[in-house]
């Protein structure tokens, strides 16, 4: 088993992906399987959302995991998993005010 590597926030910053137009942050909340999760998002709404088929394999994605949502167009409760966020890119997103501490703490 090899060392954790600890990246500074430069490199942080540099692989971050930030929401673009209509996309959001989520919490992962419930897991479904067939790769469908329950995802809190940050507009307060829970949606039904899958893992995009480019990253079914890539990304493994456990309950409480904050995530990047993309809803559907035409359908407004489920969506898209597009990324998910390590803890050291959590912690840089709540220093920088991307999201809220409230969101990532468990109630």
């Amino acid at each position: 088993m090899g060392k954790r590597r600890v990246y500074s926030e430069e490199e942080i910053a540099k692989t971050l992906v930030l929401p673009g137009e209509g996309q959001l942050f989520g919490k992962v909340i419930g897991l479904y399987g067939f790769g469908w999760f329950s995802v809190m998002c940050s507009d307060g709404k829970v949606r039904n959302c899958r893992v995009r088929g480019k990253l079914r394999r890539r990304i493994w994605v456990k309950m409480g995991d904050i995530v990047l949502v993309e809803p559907w167009p035409f359908e407004e409760r489920k969506g898209e998993i597009l990324f998910r966020y390590t803890i050291g890119q959590v912690e840089y997103l709540i220093d920088n005010k991307y999201i809220e501490k409230s969101l990532v703490e468990d109630p």
